[in-house]
């Protein structure tokens, strides 16, 4: 992205080592570095202390980013994951009644992999939005178009998000179980 060329470029012009200017973003050395080398992306609120630092619109510093965030957003939709999450999580609910009429544990093998699937998708779909900062993206974004920061802010609520992921997996598991329970009732009228 063209942000972390212009940081560096305009720390240099006015000769701020990367301590200088943490101290005056009140960040890390590192955090300046993780801007300049992609690691990550400041917040809106280190954009604009940017701005006003280097002298400069917003637009001129992230000037080609925004186009880049929005695909970047797109992208992070994460359909491939998406998709085996719930097309795996179904095939393992489903696959629990037939398994039951197998001899001895067995039954258990075929759901346990299909689930773990499953799971394994929810897991990186999880990694890739953390390692993407989409919240930081979602920010930026809004700022440059106007549209309300803090209502994509307020999204950032650590505990609003636990809530809502323990929501989503209960409500999950709810549909699942009624779905395994409903596919184990030949197994259940056969004893």
């Amino acid at each position: 992205m063209n942000l972390s060329k212009q940081i560096k470029k305009f720390r240099e012009q006015f000769n701020f080592s990367k301590e200088e200017l943490a101290k005056k973003l009140f960040v890390s050395r590192q955090t300046i570095s993780n801007w300049e080398n992609e690691r990550s992306y400041p917040d809106v609120h280190n954009l604009l202390l940017l701005s006003v630092l280097f002298d400069v619109s917003l637009d001129e510093l992230v000037k080609g980013d925004v186009e880049k965030m929005k695909e970047k957003i797109s992208k992070i939709n994460m359909d491939k994951y998406s998709k085996r999450m719930v097309i795996f999580g179904l095939l393992s609910a489903i696959s629990i009644g037939p398994s039951l009429f197998l001899p001895n544990y067995w039954w258990i093998v075929l759901p346990l992999i299909l689930w773990s699937i499953s799971i394994y998708s929810a897991l990186r779909i999880e990694k890739i939005k953390k390692e993407g900062d989409v919240q930081t993206y979602k920010e930026v974004v809004a700022f440059i178009e106007n549209k309300d920061v803090d209502s994509v802010r307020e999204f950032r609520n650590k505990k609003k998000d636990l809530m809502t992921k323990i929501f989503i997996v209960s409500m999950c598991s709810l549909i699942f179980g009624i779905i395994t329970l409903i596919m184990c009732i030949p197994f259940i009228l056969s004893r």
